[in-house]
């Protein structure tokens, strides 16, 4: 028998890490609304362009800091420029099209924003150089994320007043920048390493504030070597991973962080199908719900862990985002993860 899931969103939860394909922001909203019923979340749509991808929609929702895209990326700039009014204008049509097709909802919802230290080893500083080497800058940059994120859930908290905010923070070069493995704008050097107190403790202010306005945080990362207790320490609720990259030396953080009462959203389900690589029909990988949990299961029984709280204690997700599938993949995938989880908590061993 599962146990109660401590959790907003409940046991045998399923969900995305953030992308969808195309451009359609309704269609996208009427796909996660249709098909997510314990935690849906906001789409991003990368297809449509700078803006719409990962960084761009963060820079959009910074305070008083402003970017600009450049050649080599986005760039820190004096003003709000036609760059920053672009982000501004696709997170605003996002919204929009989740307020549509979620009316009446009520239950815990997930928006994701990039997290600080992706953010600064994304954005360059206007010498064309990371904001990760100016730890001055990283502190602007932390402050304003922190601004811009409270706006951001009072926004969805305003559309949609029987949602409960879950905050994702996007972080998949966190591993990079504490391993000091962040190429220079040259590409010849790479930038010193961050010291891992430092990255804690910027990553527990931001969840700190968004815990003490009832909103908890889930940090997602699709590289390898996820800072599992480092994570667990900065407070997060959740740890969302790519779960075809952990390895025998991440069991022991992995069993503590369950242990310690921390989600593991577990991405499980390919981002692309199999006939991208193959010549399976498309739908290949995605016939037995019950054996893409296969691994977690095994990883319970490896660690220990009681059966009963396996239901309670992972969310299963795609992979990563699924910006790189057709729609109609995208949907099937996100079923999938439903029927998945789904399968944990009706047999657990």
């Amino acid at each position: 028998m599962s146990e109660t899931s401590k959790f907003s969103w409940g046991p045998a939860a399923a969900t995305g890490v953030g992308s969808m394909p195309g451009g359609d922001a309704r269609e996208a909203a009427r796909t996660v609304m249709g098909t997510l019923e314990a935690l849906p979340y906001l789409p991003e749509l990368p297809a449509r362009g700078p803006g719409a991808d990962m960084i761009g929609r963060t820079v959009g929702m910074l305070v008083e800091l402003y970017a600009r895209v450049e050649p080599s990326g986005w760039r820190i700039g004096d003003r709000p420029g036609r760059d920053t009014a672009r982000a501004r204008s696709w997170l605003g049509e996002d919204l929009d099209a989740l307020e549509e097709f979620a009316q009446g909802y009520a239950g815990p919802l997930k928006v994701s924003a990039v997290g600080p230290w992706t953010l600064a080893a994304s954005l360059e500083r206007r010498n064309g150089e990371a904001m990760l080497g100016d730890p001055g800058a990283c502190r602007d940059l932390l402050a304003s994320l922190g601004e811009g994120l409270r706006s951001h859930l009072a926004e969805l908290r305003r559309r949609l007043p029987g949602a409960e905010p879950v905050l994702q923070l996007d972080e998949p070069s966190l591993t990079a920048v504490l391993l000091g493995r962040v190429p220079t704008a040259s590409g010849y050097r790479t930038h010193r390493a961050v010291d891992r107190a430092v990255v804690e403790g910027a990553l527990r202010e931001l969840v700190s504030a968004a815990r003490d306005a009832g909103v908890p945080v889930v940090v997602h990362s699709c590289a390898p070597d996820v800072p599992f207790s480092l994570l667990r320490r900065a407070g997060a609720t959740g740890i969302s991973f790519d779960f075809s990259l952990i390895t025998e030396r991440d069991f022991d953080a992995l069993g503590e962080a369950v242990e310690g009462g921390t989600a593991l959203f577990a991405g499980v389900v390919p981002t692309v199908p199999a006939a991208v690589l193959s010549t399976q029909p498309a739908s290949a990988g995605l016939s037995d719900p019950a054996g893409s949990v296969m691994g977690v299961r095994s990883l319970w029984r490896r660690l220990g862990l009681s059966p009963g709280s396996l239901a309670a204690s992972v969310v299963v997700t795609p992979a990563c985002g699924l910006a790189g599938a057709s729609p109609e993949y995208a949907r099937r995938a996100l079923a999938h993860c439903v029927a998945a989880a789904r399968s944990l908590a009706d047999d657990p061993e």
